[in-house]
């Protein structure tokens, strides 16, 4: 058998193939509208990445909280001229004291009196959001962790990867990186819809070839929003301190007197001083609330 031959047999069969595989593709397709159509129009009809979602609001006794995945979360709280913040190690020395309302404070001459209060933060404690499916851009996730790629790297090769019409895509109208994920918007809707419908796609990235996922972009906005004081249980707010030290004496004098347990108090971890006619910010972050 001549070469020539081998040649015209071989694309024979290849070209079987393709044709197989085209009518295969033919009835998935048909499958999927029929799907398509009998889908509920309030629901996504394609598989959408889990979200992990944290609810910060009541809690029973007994019960484990995780730790809050709002890594950027601060609460401002203003502190006025004259004023303290005091936080002790120990919830207990605040409730203690707390208990005294006034606080007389003895110095060699004078005695300062302050008044003490709970400090009480506002914090979100129930929100409702309005989302919508987009209906050009797509959701990649499943990108494992320690790739060794630059940020402008990954986005690249996913986008070159994903721009092909090979691989059902098209061209790239935006990219962005997402915590856990990257969008990729697309000039044309049925390019989104089709990548969505396949969902599945090997990518080469760094030399190896992963699996990842392509699912629907959901975009949302908060409409709504509940905010309840919470009180902070192990801060203590002193108000109307007088203008009668310096800042750095009237700390260490306030410090010793807080940790007095005579008077109450206990170990203090953090103490803020105001002076009189000037202002305060506090800033609490999730792992110091």
């Amino acid at each position: 058998m001549s070469a020539t031959e081998d040649t015209a047999l071989y694309s024979g069969s290849q070209f079987r193939f393709l044709q197989e595989e085209q009518a295969r593709l033919k009835m998935r397709l048909q499958e999927l509208k029929r799907e398509l159509r009998n889908c509920p129009q309030n629901k996504v009809p394609f598989p959408v990445p889990e979200v992990p979602l944290v609810f910060r609001g009541q809690t029973q006794q007994g019960t484990e909280v995780p730790k809050s995945l709002v890594s950027n979360l601060r609460i401002y709280y203003p502190l006025p001229g004259g004023s303290a913040l005091v936080n002790f190690d120990d919830p207990k020395v605040a409730d203690r004291v707390l208990q005294q309302k006034e606080h007389k404070i003895d110095l060699e001459e004078i005695r300062l009196r302050v008044q003490v209060q709970p400090l009480e933060l506002p914090v979100v404690t129930a929100f409702q959001v309005s989302s919508q499916m987009s209906g050009q851009r797509v959701l990649i996730s499943g990108l494992p962790a320690g790739l060794k790629l630059r940020d402008e790297e990954l986005l690249d090769k996913l986008e070159i990867f994903f721009g092909k019409t090979k691989n059902g895509g098209g061209d790239v109208e935006s990219r962005e990186l997402l915590h856990g994920g990257v969008m990729l918007g697309f000039t044309k809707d049925e390019v989104a819809q089709n990548l969505c419908r396949i969902g599945q796609f090997t990518v080469p990235l760094g030399g190896q070839e992963f699996p990842l996922k392509v699912s629907p972009y959901m975009s949302g906005e908060i409409q709504k929003a509940e905010i309840r004081p919470q009180s902070m249980s192990q801060s203590v707010l002193v108000l109307n301190i007088p203008d009668v030290l310096d800042g750095p004496e009237l700390h260490d004098i306030l410090e010793i007197h807080f940790q007095k347990p005579t008077r109450g108090g206990g170990e203090v971890e953090t103490l803020i001083v105001v002076p009189p006619g000037q202002q305060g910010l506090a800033v609490f972050t999730p792992e110091s609330c």
